[in-house]
């Protein structure tokens, strides 16, 4: 499996996120405890679902980023090609 190394804005970006759906578990492991509603949860478990989505997109956009200017060819493909690969993804992964 190829290795696609982030750049550090997509690190920085990402990590941040990651801490925050950790900080998100750990609400809804308090919740649990304090025996809030179980809508109450649910919501929140929508919540890291959907950041966890975005985690995902991200990781996506970097590997596809990382493969299309690691490519030998890479001169040859416009930015414009790869920001419109990226946004088809995108919408076909909602």
């Amino acid at each position: 499996m190829s290795k696609s190394p982030f750049n550090q804005l997509n690190k920085i970006k990402i990590l941040s996120r990651l801490k925050r759906i950790e900080g998100q578990i750990r609400g809804i492991q308090g919740m649990i405890i304090e025996e809030r509603s179980c809508s109450d949860i649910m919501v929140q478990i929508a919540a890291v679902k959907s950041a966890l989505n975005q985690v995902s997109k991200l990781t996506l956009e970097n590997h596809v980023n990382s493969c299309f200017y690691s490519s030998a060819s890479s001169e040859d493909i416009p930015p414009d090609l790869i920001n419109e690969v990226m946004e088809l993804i995108l919408k076909f992964i909602r």
